[in-house]
């Protein structure tokens, strides 16, 4: 039988315990059809890239589906009647490991396990890179001019 990955996106407000309620009803269908679902995981509640359905986020669950095709077409059918359901997509792929972990939690693993201790070298202040500076202020209208005690009286040195 062919090798499916399904993923559906359910709404933010649903409790993790009714997504496993509708992954459950997905697993009946695909047994009663003569399939069977041998990979299983909740990627957790993330955020949305845009707005669906007034969500901006929403909880998602990967089944992995060793089906024939009509069990697939009524299990997409159900998806779709599922109010809950903001989004469901449903792949063929060539094989299927059910041991190993998906790229998401993958990833996910990987940032838990990184050292959140020394994060390089710091970059330099705001106040380093100020525009006159950069430039060396060798133009004139930059440069300050000297004071001239005379210029500040108005040339006052002659007798009147």
């Amino acid at each position: 039988m062919p090798l499916y990955e399904c993923v559906f996106i359910a709404r933010n407000d649903v409790s993790q315990q009714q997504v496993d309620l509708i992954a459950d009803g997905l697993t009946t269908i695909i047994t009663d059809m003569g399939g069977e679902v041998k990979k299983r995981e909740y990627w957790g509640l993330r955020g949305l890239a845009y707005k669906v359905k007034k969500n901006r986020k929403g909880h998602y669950m990967l089944l992995g589906i060793d089906a024939p095709a009509p069990a697939i077409h009524e299990m997409e059918r159900q998806l779709g009647l599922n109010e809950d359901v903001l989004r469901e997509m449903t792949t063929r792929i060539e094989e299927l490991n059910p041991e190993e972990p998906s790229a998401i939690l993958a990833k996910r693993g990987d940032d838990r396990d990184r050292e959140r201790g020394f994060r390089g070298p710091k970059p330099a202040g705001r106040f380093g890179s100020g525009r006159g500076r950069e430039r060396g202020d060798e133009r004139e209208e930059f440069r300050a001019r000297p004071r001239d005690d005379m210029d500040m009286m108005g040339g006052m040195d002659d007798d009147r």
